[in-house]
């Protein structure tokens, strides 16, 4: 009997020593399980022209991290260059409450409405890249490429291709967008200057083509002024997709040594261009520094600091000379 109980005492001690154990252990990994989240400050949201574009994407992403960085969620949603989605886009973030709206507008002036919606909901919103001209529309702060000082660059650089002979140059535009007007701006006053009290060798701007941003759209259009302008000297195109589309027609119309293209952004497709010749010269942007400043800005907002209402980061004309020297590109073909 004496045998009998200490086997049932010992058992149960062994018992009970293995479900402390486990409930030890199972503590352990609730406690592990249950340990919190650092709390979200809040959801920022951003809409982009297009996600397209790989120019927009660096904006998103570094705006993504920065605001990561400083606790707060991000909702990353796709305009697809079209105003009436975005304008979902933003009653979206207004629902949601979000904390701040980041927008690279589709639509200078169509998107202003939705704006003016999320200004009576309380939320501020910044530009990025793409600035909205609705006067009615509040802009907290709009953060974006110096474009009228890049399109005098890009002016300069036509003048440098084309030399002393001058020659036609077309523009292939995209009217839909405050910066594309402001490149083509500078551009067009730089080649104004130029041409002033010369009797030889002008530059002529001889149409602007909706090339829309688009590379289709840009090798169509070049398509089309080759048509009608047989002698072309150069093509300004107002950002990379175009101007990389503008050479594809060209090519395809043994005109590649014609005409000398201009184009604006560096993209790493637009710079290896450069690099090879295709392309003679880009006023190059930052896209990460957009993105970071537009966080940055939008965190001193909200600690309370007077943010400026606009701020515009220079531009560099990106040569052969600077492809040949840069690091990050094949070698050339």
């Amino acid at each position: 009997m004496a045998d009998r109980k200490m086997k049932k005492i010992g058992f149960h001690a062994i018992w009970m020593a293995t479900l402390a154990m486990c409930l030890l252990g199972c503590g352990g990994e609730a406690s592990k399980q249950t340990t919190p989240k650092k709390a979200s400050k809040g959801i920022m949201g951003v809409s982009v022209l297009t996600m397209g574009n790989d120019f927009f994407n660096v904006i998103a992403q570094n705006i993504k991290t920065e605001a990561e960085k400083a606790g707060y969620e991000v909702i990353l949603t796709d305009g697809d260059m079209k105003v009436d989605e975005q304008r979902r886009q933003v009653q979206d973030f207004i629902v949601k409450k979000c904390a701040a709206i980041v927008l690279c507008p589709t639509d200078k002036l169509r998107i202003g409405p939705v704006i003016q919606s999320a200004n009576e909901a309380g939320i501020p919103v910044f530009t990025a890249d793409l600035a909205c001209l609705d006067p009615k529309a509040k802009v907290v702060s709009h953060i974006a490429t110096d474009n009228l000082a890049g399109g005098k660059q890009a002016g300069e650089a036509m003048i440098e291709a084309l030399g002393e002979s001058g020659g036609k140059v077309v523009i292939l535009h995209y009217t839909s967008a405050e910066s594309c007007l402001l490149r083509v701006q500078g551009f067009r006053e730089v080649i104004d200057a130029y041409n002033k009290g010369r009797e030889t060798g002008k530059i002529e701007i001889v149409s602007e083509l909706p090339g829309e941003g688009d590379k289709t759209k840009g090798f169509n259009c070049t398509q089309d002024a080759l048509q009608k302008t047989p002698d072309l000297a150069g093509i300004f195109a107002i950002n990379d997709p175009s101007a990389l589309g503008a050479r594809a027609a060209l090519e395809l119309a043994s005109k590649a040594d014609q005409v000398k293209i201009i184009g604006f952004d560096g993209q790493p497709e637009g710079k290896q261009a450069i690099k090879e010749g295709k392309i003679y010269a880009d006023p190059i942007q930052y896209p990460d520094q957009i993105g970071k400043m537009t966080m940055q800005t939008i965190l001193r907002y909200f600690d309370g600091e007077t943010v400026e209402d606009k701020q515009l980061i220079p531009t560099k004309l990106y040569r052969k000379a600077d492809g040949e020297q840069d690091p990050t590109l094949k070698k050339a073909k």
